[in-house]
């Protein structure tokens, strides 16, 4: 039964630093009626990303801003439990961007039916979805590895990082993470296969770093930027790439970090940096979410999820991941999966 009323998360105020809870607001808010054409789904996964913070700010940027009083945006997997649509009913499964809610209401052609038989739902989130895109992209089409190269990815235990890493190995480089404390970092070499792993906390980055990179780094996938980033610059060999992902060392910096900086390497080494948004590859999206279906079938592929429930709890958990305190993909569970 569809209940009268549900959920969801606002901005309430735009943060100058780290975002505090009392930044957003859970209202509760009156059930829709799907009009022609359009889709009610019961939203079962919420995806949270780093991404999201940047939405927070009232700037110029490749999307525009979440307004205030407006829904958080962000990644949903959930039933369709009304359609008023051809392409969908009652009881499909979908992926969409359909914000911080519990209820979303669709027109449908933002929407993706999920196969099943693929893996879990909640990777629609995560290894098959947004994160696991940006990885397969990011590495494939700009950081174009070749075997027995060096590869370098920070926040290697993330959502994005720990599948750079391991589609690097697949392909035979040799695979060093960055990762923050001894867990991730144990997760990353022991589980995920990572040829070496370097813990960022533990002080000694730039000699660690140097030590686990003899022959220089041919790839490095960028997901923070900040020092992290500046302790791998000099060790780039001639005609490395670096696919810039994301900087979230800065995401919550009230002014911007010094920079461009320690780009000397760059010319004589002909480095070459390329930042990319993941949806400049959308229309490549089938392909090689099947590939990857197929690596997560066969076990080639693994990944590691980190979900809390409750929408309430979203976004003390958002604040939690600029932090680094998720270990995995991060997403909200709001309610049962269909059929469970």
């Amino acid at each position: 039964m569809i209940p009268k009323s549900y959920r969801q998360v606002v901005l309430a105020r735009r943060p100058p630093g780290e975002p505090a809870e009392s930044d957003f607001r859970v209202e509760e808010v009156a059930m829709p009626v799907p009009g022609t054409n359009e889709v009610l789904v019961r939203v079962v996964y919420m995806s949270l990303d780093p991404y999201m913070r940047g939405r927070m700010r009232e700037q110029a940027s490749y999307a525009k801003p979440v307004g205030i009083g407006e829904v958080m945006e962000g990644g949903t997997v959930g039933e369709v439990v009304q359609s008023n649509n051809p392409a969908f009913k009652a009881g499909d499964v979908v992926e969409g961007r359909l914000g911080w809610r519990e209820y979303g209401l669709s027109p449908g052609h933002n929407l993706r039916l999920i196969d099943r038989t693929l893996a879990p739902i909640s990777t629609a989130n995560g290894i098959l979805g947004m994160p696991g895109m940006t990885a397969w992209f990011g590495l494939y089409e700009i950081g174009q590895p070749k075997p027995g190269e060096t590869v370098v990815v920070s926040a290697a235990s993330g959502a994005v990082g720990q599948t750079v890493g391991q589609l690097a190995k697949i392909s035979g480089c040799r695979v060093v993470g960055i990762a923050g404390g001894a867990k991730k970092c144990a997760f990353v070499k022991d589980e995920l296969g990572f040829d070496a792993v370097v813990d960022y906390k533990a002080g000694r980055l730039d000699a660690d770093l140097q030590a686990a990179c003899p022959n220089g780094i041919d790839v490095y996938f960028d997901n923070v930027g900040g020092t992290v980033t500046d302790a791998v610059i000099p060790l780039l060999n001639f005609w490395a790439r670096v696919p810039l992902c994301g900087s979230i060392s800065a995401y919550n910096a009230e002014k911007p970090e010094m920079g461009p900086r320690l780009l000397w390497p760059m010319v004589g080494r002909r480095v070459r940096m390329q930042g990319f948004i993941v949806s400049d590859f959308a229309p490549f999206f089938d392909p090689a979410r099947r590939r990857m279906g197929d690596l997560v079938r066969s076990g080639l592929l693994k990944y590691k999820e980190d979900i809390v429930e409750g929408i309430e709890r979203a976004p003390r958990a958002f604040i939690g991941l600029l932090r680094g305190e998720n270990f995995g993909k991060l997403q909200v569970k709001l309610g049962p999966e269909p059929g469970k």
